[in-house]
């Protein structure tokens, strides 16, 4: 009681003008109705102000929950999407019955580490072994195709994106269903080269580049890039054609590791084959 008695008696004057004042509001208010709107006014666009503020903040701060959310919601929706499953029709006696089973898994994963000015390059994520990543398992964007898993810790794992001497990737003109290899050519991050189309199909500006389907990583129809031109290597009968990538790689920050559950499957019966 006697701090705040000293206090009081300390900054009394300041305690007096700033009762006299609100007074003097009050008083105001209680005038005209236009100098009562006036300060109502002004009160709500002070205290909206300070509000907008704190909301601002406390949006900033709350993107990255936001971004993880989203993108771990984005990977169950993937999931679901009728190219991640394989569909089995059986005939038994007059009654067709479809099931379908999940053929890709998707993991969501931040990128750590990044490269992409590099002749060979690499990225790395924040998950290895221990949540279920693998060795050669394939992995995209939210926009598209990103490259190859290449090696795993208990915690993180290194991948080989398209972005690297040694990469090759089956894709195909979702025009025409015309396949070839996308490669890169070391010079700008934003493009890569189609290479193995013969020309006796038409290639056009603009035209859809996606995954095959042909390989045991990727599912069929992921985006890759667009058509910028197509130049014919003489004597080869053969398109090098030039792909805007769909993937910034300068930007890239979420990825989805695609876990596909016929893997193992498909390479035994391929081996199978190769052996005989």
């Amino acid at each position: 009681m006697d701090k705040l008695l000293n206090i009081l008696r300390k900054y009394d004057y300041l305690v007096v003008f700033v009762l006299l004042t609100a007074l003097s509001l009050v008083l105001m208010s209680r005038t005209t109705d236009y100098q009562r709107s006036r300060l109502v006014a002004w009160s709500n666009s002070i205290v909206g102000s300070w509000y907008q503020g704190i909301s601002s903040v406390g949006g900033y701060f709350g993107l990255k929950a936001e971004n993880d959310r989203l993108a771990a919601e984005n990977s169950a929706l993937r999931a679901q999407l009728a190219e991640s499953y394989i569909s089995y029709t059986d005939s038994v006696f007059t009654v067709n019955d479809t099931v379908y089973r999940q053929r890709y898994a998707y993991t969501e994963a931040r990128v750590i580490k990044n490269s992409w000015t590099q002749q060979d390059n690499y990225i790395m994520i924040n998950k290895g072994a221990d949540r279920g990543i693998k060795v050669d398992q394939a992995v995209i964007s939210p926009d598209g195709i990103v490259g190859i898993v290449v090696s795993t810790s208990r915690n993180f794992a290194t991948i080989m994106p398209v972005l690297h001497s040694d990469s090759r990737n089956s894709v195909k003109v979702r025009r025409t269903g015309v396949s070839g290899s996308l490669v890169w050519d070391g010079i700008d991050y934003r493009y890569a080269q189609v290479v193995d189309i013969t020309t006796a199909y038409q290639i056009n500006p603009g035209d859809t580049i996606v995954t095959s389907g042909q390989a045991n990583d990727f599912p069929e129809g992921i985006p890759v890039g667009y058509v910028e031109s197509a130049e014919t290597n003489q004597g080869t009968g053969f398109y090098k054609v030039h792909v805007r990538l769909a993937t910034d790689f300068n930007k890239l920050d979420h990825v989805y590791v695609i876990d596909n559950r016929f893997r193992e499957e498909q390479q035994a019966l391929m081996a199978e084959i190769t052996n005989k």
